[in-house]
């Protein structure tokens, strides 16, 4: 078992180059330790993984190949992802595999462990016949486990990518210790509430999606992934100190007990901008135009969908609130489901109230389907942020210092929101938002709008203002030539380049 989740960075001067003799050639310089990486389906998944890949390669030397899977996301949002990556960074795509005899109602979840471990074969060609001898570790992202298998067999160390926060882990450490001694095929649901340390007791709502379950096909693959988990060398979470500190605490007990692999907390990790996407977008003309911190931003991810009723209570709840807004507006879900994975086709301005946008335009733009998210957050007129609570939004607006309305719809978000609103402070949460947006609830338009104007003015909105300039600043020194994060990945930088050198 690897030692602490921290320690002082080697400060040591590097031994002297050895000079070519004269007339004879200079040895070539050595192959720079690789680093395999790779990134199950989704851009909230490869997103944070692909700046930990440009990290590693700007910041450690190392040679990075991230790798994709075909199949469940959209091949042009990765490809527009990997193409934001410096020359020096690899990108693979592993062939498409059989899928076709699952069952046709296993669920996404449960499809995506399966499109993982079917994929492992291809990916052990991969490497054998590109990095072998030189590889420093492989790293598989919390979807794919199965290739800490294959770092085994290739004597480098396996580590698992977190991209959500450290209590993500917590939950699914629970998960396994329920069922030690479990008889095969045997499940039990989690206790409600769920204690976890170092963050607020979870209802069962606030429980990831897959975990609520025991029934759902999917928390079988949960168990078994769980189960891997104490094999892994190390986990690197896109989360960091002054965010979860107690949960970060706890881990690193667990780690210097030897009882849990260490944790690295390296993030946040947020996406970079595009100048030219910025300026040529009118939504931050509109932006420069707007008073300071007067602007509620509003916007549910890539993957996220409202119902069309919901549509509604959001437009006359941010009518009703009175202050600006700018809402990334996108098509509503037409299956009941709170996401769309798919591309979607028509105009999303047509499910809005007739007459909305004329009545708010004095104070409100709505924009179809995309907005430069990382920019309006950074802009000085936006002052609040209603968000779905992905980990990557929510640490977008963590780090621009822009406290949130949590409005979470599936996945991990309904945990996301508890940790930003009980734990870390930076959010506020309508009450029928906390009873689970993935659940068929509707927000009714009052709540919204008491919701954003307590953010915009309220007693307790002026604290969870004051707790995000705070934190803002805590991502600065995390990040810091001595903050904790940069420290952290030094550190474990270090130890992939040691096992190059012993494999030398």
């Amino acid at each position: 078992m690897a030692e602490a989740t921290t320690g002082a960075t080697d400060t040591s001067l590097p031994a002297p180059e050895p000079t070519a003799p004269a007339g004879t050639e200079p040895p070539p310089p050595p192959t720079p330790p690789h680093v395999v990486m790779l990134a199950s389906p989704g851009a909230g998944h490869l997103i944070p993984l692909a700046q930990l890949a440009r990290r590693l390669v700007a910041e450690h030397g190392f040679a990075v190949m991230v790798v994709t899977l075909a199949g469940l996301s959209d091949p042009a949002t990765d490809a527009a992802v990997l193409s934001s990556l410096p020359a020096s960074v690899a990108t693979a795509v592993l062939p498409a595999v059989a899928l076709d005899d699952l069952p046709a109602d296993i669920g996404f979840g449960s499809v995506m462990f399966e499109l993982v471990r079917r994929s492992i074969p291809h990916l052990r060609a991969l490497v054998a016949g590109s990095v072998v001898g030189s590889a420093a570790a492989i790293v598989c992202d919390f979807f794919g486990t199965p290739a800490l298998a294959l770092a085994a067999e290739l004597g480098v160390p396996g580590y698992v990518f977190l991209p959500t926060s450290i209590s993500f882990i917590s939950t699914v450490r629970r998960v396994v210790e329920l069922h030690d001694g479990a008889a095969p095929g045997e499940y039990h649901d989690l206790p409600d509430p769920l204690a976890l340390p170092g963050c607020a007791p979870l209802r069962h709502g606030d429980i990831p999606d897959g975990f609520r379950d025991c029934a759902d096909p999917v928390y079988a693959y949960v168990v078994e992934e769980g189960r891997r988990y104490g094999g892994a060398d190390g986990f690197l979470v896109n989360s960091f100190q002054e965010l979860e500190p107690d949960a970060a605490e706890a881990f690193k007990r667990d780690a210097q007990n030897g009882e849990f692999p260490p944790v690295y907390l390296v993030g946040p990790f947020v996406r970079p901008s595009s100048d030219k996407d910025a300026d040529e977008s009118a939504c931050m003309k509109w932006l420069d135009r707007q008073p300071a911190g007067s602007v509620v931003y509003v916007s549910f991810g890539t993957g996220g969908a409202l119902s069309v009723e919901q549509m509604v209570e959001l437009a006359a709840g941010l009518e009703m609130s009175g202050h600006s807004f700018l809402w990334v507006v996108r098509m509503p879900s037409t299956d009941g489901l709170p996401y769309s994975m798919g591309a979607s086709h028509g105009n999303p301005m047509d499910f809005l109230p007739e007459g909305f946008l004329e009545r708010t335009s004095d104070r409100g733009l709505a924009v179809a389907s995309w907005a430069p998210q990382v920019r309006v957050l950074a802009h000085p007129a936006t002052a609040a942020f209603v968000s779905h609570c992905g980990w990557n939004s929510s640490l977008e607006s963590v780090s621009s210092g822009v406290p949130m309305v949590a409005w979470p719809l599936y996945a991990e978000q309904q945990m996301n929101a508890a940790i930003l609103t009980e734990v870390a402070g930076v959010a506020v949460r309508p009450a029928a938002a906390a009873s689970g947006g993935g659940d068929g609830v509707v927000v009714p338009r009052e709540e919204v709008a008491a919701a954003v104007k307590e953010l915009m003015g309220g007693e307790k909105g002026g604290a969870v203002h004051r707790r995000a300039r705070e934190l803002k600043e805590a991502v600065a020194r995390a990040w810091s030539p001595d903050g904790a994060s940069r420290r952290a990945l030094e550190e474990v930088a270090s130890k992939w380049r040691n096992t190059v050198h012993k494999q030398r």
